[in-house]
């Protein structure tokens, strides 16, 4: 609208204000006054629903990202998981390998078996002075046998 209908309706709404009778002007304020309140209510109403609408938005990202971490996360673990297992399948091998070869060098039992103290030596199977060779016992080149002989 112009500046100029503006003023005449603004003057015209004056005037009719001004002539018409209390009755009336009190019918029209409460009126206006309860328009006012249902067009309030209804802005709070609107702006609710848009609070709601933004924070169910919200919510649903933030659990659709957490969603999507949660896999990742889950796939991350899997892989360290397999790759332990595999780590622990090569030891577990190397072990068993280990074992074969440590029972081969030990065939016997009484080799594997913890001595006690009836195994250990007495001071009776010790030698003695005389149970030493002499140099009478000790074996000259005459007595080695050769091939021609």
């Amino acid at each position: 609208m112009d500046k100029g209908v503006k003023k005449a309706v603004g003057k015209v709404v004056e005037s009719a204000v001004e002539h018409t009778p209390e009755p009336i002007k009190e019918k029209v304020k409460e009126a206006a006054v309860d328009t006012a309140k249902e067009k309030m209510v209804e802005s709070v109403q609107n702006k609710g629903k848009e609070l709601h609408d933004k924070l169910d938005h919200a919510t649903d990202d933030a659990a659709q990202k957490v969603q999507e971490k949660a896999s990742k996360a889950k796939e991350k673990t899997q892989d360290v998981l397999l790759s332990a297992k595999e780590t622990l399948g090569q030891v577990v091998e190397a072990g068993g390998k280990l074992q074969k070869n440590l029972s081969r060098n030990y065939k016997d039992d009484d080799d594997r078996k913890i001595k006690s103290a009836r195994d250990l030596k007495s001071i009776s199977s010790v030698k003695s002075v005389t149970d030493i060779k002499g140099a009478q016992h000790i074996k000259s080149s005459k007595d080695i046998k050769t091939i021609g002989s």
